[in-house]
Parts: structure tokens; sequence; C-alpha cells
């Protein structure tokens, strides 16, 4: 559903456990890309986080001021209001969580390729490929792992076995 569209199809960390690398490598091998692997791999600034610091441009400058050099920050926005504080303090990329195809593309429009955008929330089947549509870089599902069908192999022995074969 996103084929002709630029937005890579990434998962997130929500995975079974003990299973995150099969799983992450089953996603690239589909054809899919990985988001983070785990917590330490970059700085996502999410709701509660900004609840804590007060605001949004007040929780960027405190990751900020800890990040090292090479960690790049995402912090997630609800409202179009809240992308302009992101992008105004200058992050790496924005979650656009929770949005419509219609204010997704707006909100790419106002990214304007400063930093990547990250469609996330109520994705499914039906609604990737309006959001591809949007313009967005990444759209992220966990659905791809946390709800994957199991494939079911097994190993029957055959009575017809000849008895040659058998220790």
């Amino acid at each position: 559903a996103a084929r002709d569209h630029k937005a890579k199809i990434v998962c997130t960390r929500k995975t079974t456990p003990g299973l995150r690398a099969l799983e992450k490598y089953a996603v690239r091998a589909g054809g899919g890309a990985n988001h983070r692997f785990g917590l330490d791999d970059a700085l996502l600034i999410k709701d509660n986080h900004i609840a804590i610091a007060g605001d949004i441009s007040t929780a960027i400058a405190r990751a900020k001021a800890h990040a090292g050099h090479m960690v790049k920050i995402e912090v997630e926005v609800d409202t179009l209001a809240q992308l302009d504080e992101a992008m105004a303090a200058g992050v790496d990329a924005v979650l656009l969580d929770n949005m419509d195809p219609t204010t997704l593309a707006e909100a790419v429009r106002i990214v304007g390729g400063r930093a990547i955008t990250e469609a996330s929330g109520r994705i499914n089947r039906d609604t990737i490929g309006p959001v591809a549509a949007s313009g967005v870089d990444l759209i992220s599902v966990g659905w791809i792992t946390h709800s994957a069908p199991v494939l079911d192999l097994g190993l029957d022995a055959i009575e017809a076995m000849p008895n040659s074969l058998i220790p």
C-alpha cells in the first residue's frame, strides 16, 4: 500500500521478549526498516517527558544538554502547534502521533525537509496508503512485529520409515 510513495515502513520496539533481534531481522528481510533497537539508540521525547519538563522547548533543551554529539533527538507531537515548537527548538526528527492524512501532509509541508517526519498511531493496512501519500519519511507500525502470524513448523516421524534408519 505504501510502495508508490517514499515512506519507509519501520517497526517499533514492541517485540516478543527474547526474540527482538530475530523479529527486527524479519522486518528488514521483508523490506521494512528498523526504528530503534533499544532505548539507548536515540532520544525519543514523548508526552510524559514534555509534561515533566513543562513544555517541548525545555524538554528538547534538556535532552540536547545530556546527549552525545552523535545522538539524534526525536520528539512526539500531537498537534501542528507542538510541531512548530519542536521545529523551532531544532530537533532531528518528529513523530507525528495519531494525525489524519490531511494533517500529516500539512506537517510535512511545515517541516520542509529540516527534520525526519515519522507517522505513528492507529496505522493499519487500511490506513497506511493515505498516510504514505501524505509525504512522511517513515511510518512506524507495531503490528508488523507484535501481531505477526506465527509459522507453525513441525517434524513428524512417519510410520513407514525403514527400520534400517532407526538407530
